[in-house]
């Protein structure tokens, strides 16, 4: 029945809804990583952002000239800021990556205080291990220098 009415008005079926995807595809480079991908991938995303910022205030400058309101203008102030805070962020990404890998590099690798977790019976066992290992290899070396 709906489909004679929809023929009689000349309404063709709706197309199924198209699946979703993103703006800027994620690339995803197997030799780098995970830092150095989520680096790539914001960074591609605020370069988009602050083109399409920028197209959108050229036309939107263009229509406050043309009809010379001042809400046209303070529309186009605020995408300016909202360019310039974009800007802002992806200069703040580009330096927290470069603080996170000056980190990494001068991270201190001596261990001062070490803390174990687990029972009283896991210690005594884990110490009793390192004694008889300790004691094997004083042993094998008493053994090497009595057969010189």
């Amino acid at each position: 029945m709906d489909d004679n009415i929809n023929k009689i008005l000349g309404i063709e079926e709706e197309t199924p809804p198209k699946e979703f995807s993103p703006p800027v595809p994620r690339k995803e480079d197997k030799n780098l990583p995970n830092v150095d991908n989520d680096h790539k991938y914001s960074r591609e995303a605020y370069y988009d952002l602050i083109e399409k910022g920028q197209e959108a205030i050229d036309g939107i400058l263009q229509v406050a000239k043309e009809g010379e309101h001042p809400r046209a203008y303070e529309v186009a102030l605020n995408g300016i800021r909202n360019v310039g805070d974009t800007i802002d962020k992806l200069q703040d990404l580009n330096k927290k990556l470069k603080e996170l890998k000056e980190l990494s590099k001068s991270a201190d690798t001596k261990i001062q205080n070490a803390l174990f977790v687990g029972s009283t019976a896991e210690l005594q066992k884990m110490l009793n291990k390192n004694e008889n290992s300790k004691s094997k290899v004083i042993n094998a070396k008493k053994s090497s220098v009595q057969d010189k």
